[in-house]
């Protein structure tokens, strides 16, 4: 995890579940293999309805049919980010699609812990509706010493919460190189 990262974004709205990020049909990709997991960042975002994507202008694809890595960077979502079924396959296609970071309102539960645990993205939550403020393609700085996002088209500047102790596990990239980094390998059963 970078403290401070800059790229473009793509907004998305309330209630991204887990099927929109990576539908049940591209499931049978192995992650565990390198040739097979970039399959999932060619079909990350693919369930998400067309009138939702691209928030508030309408319609923007995430990435062509063809590529495997999207031009984007970031994700502002909304309200309840990476609901639905406790798919550990959601973070991963958002990973192998570029996506480093994703800004919400709110997770389930379960989303939030996959992204941490298996070290895949950082999910980082919003004092504000960032949905009504940011338009897909822009460009945004986040510092998440200062917790901060500033968009650089309009100069805007919003305030994040603190990752807390979630950072030292996203950085040790995911749980278990942090049991490990913190010697705690004997404590765990």
């Amino acid at each position: 995890m970078k403290d401070q990262i800059q790229g473009k974004v793509y907004v998305l709205g309330d209630n991204v579940d887990t099927d929109q990020i990576i539908p049940a049909q591209y499931l049978t990709f192995n992650p565990m293999n390198p040739e097979e997991v970039k399959m999932y960042g060619k079909y990350a975002l693919s369930g998400v309805p067309p009138d939702q994507g691209g928030l508030p202008k309408g319609h923007i694809p995430f990435h062509s049919a063809d590529e495997f890595i999207s031009d984007f960077q970031i994700i502002i979502g909304g309200k309840n980010f990476g609901c639905g079924s406790s798919r550990e396959h959601a973070p991963i296609a958002l990973k192998e699609a570029g996506i480093t970071l994703v800004v919400a309102e709110s997770y389930a539960r379960i989303f939030y812990r996959n992204s941490v645990n298996g070290g895949y993205l950082t999910p980082v939550e919003s004092d504000e509706r960032l949905i009504d403020r940011i338009c897909t393609g822009d460009e945004v700085f986040i510092d998440l010493n200062e917790n901060i996002l500033r968009n650089e088209k309009t100069k805007e500047t919003f305030s994040l919460k603190s990752l807390g102790e979630v950072a030292l596990i996203i950085k040790a990239g995911g749980i278990f190189p942090y049991v490990e980094q913190m010697g705690m390998e004997n404590e765990v059963s």
